[in-house]
């Protein structure tokens, strides 16, 4: 796809704050430091699109970005940072199902995983939320860059049988050197023009 029109619509706490628009969505999801900012500023080609904290955990919100006033990109707030707290935890649990259950132009979930790190229990129920919830999701394995190409196809093995899926299924990227970005448009495109279940 080519991104001639990215900007941040609306960022929202609860429900009653989502914009009120009617376009395909795909939302991200992975744990805080998994690199889902950087993904998006790298999609869009824009360097400061989706904040990119120092310190994981900082967002706390749902942020909906217009792609070419088409579709949307929905950032969600990362996961398992150790410093988040409980009642955080529980909010962000709600703040997810409210958006599965109730955003019927959601059309597809990334799960943003580094591929230096094993999918934990939050990423697992990432993808239960989107099966439960009959949304398709796709993983895309960032950072691919600080991998040797042996370390990669280990880790992607590694990665594909924890999260019992095909080793083609997955998708390498690399935000910094804009590895990857051609195809997971392609893949996100086939996400958007999905018919509703």
């Amino acid at each position: 796809m080519l991104v001639k029109q990215s900007s941040l619509i609306q960022s929202a706490l609860k429900k009653s704050q989502w914009p009120d628009t009617k376009v395909a969505e795909v939302v991200m999801v992975g744990r805080s430091n998994a690199g889902k900012s950087s993904l998006i500023n790298a999609l869009c080609n824009r360097k400061n699109l989706a904040y990119v904290g120092k310190r994981p955990g900082k967002t706390r919100l749902l942020n909906f970005f217009s792609i070419n006033d088409e579709y949307a990109l929905v950032d969600a707030p990362g996961y398992g940072y150790a410093e988040t707290s409980y009642d955080k935890t529980i909010d962000f649990g709600q703040m997810m199902e409210d958006y599965f259950q109730s955003r019927t132009q959601c059309k597809g979930m990334i799960l943003v995983l580094d591929i230096r790190r094993i999918p934990n229990n939050d990423d697992l129920q990432m993808l239960e939320f989107a099966k439960y919830y009959q949304v398709p999701c796709l993983a895309v394995l960032t950072k691919i860059d600080k991998l040797s190409n042996n370390e990669k196809a280990k880790q992607k093995q590694i990665i594909a049988k924890t999260l019992n899926v095909a080793t083609q299924d997955l998708v390498l990227i690399s935000s910094e050197k804009k590895i990857g970005m051609e195809q997971l448009w392609d893949k996100i495109e086939e996400m958007l023009k999905r018919e509703s279940n």
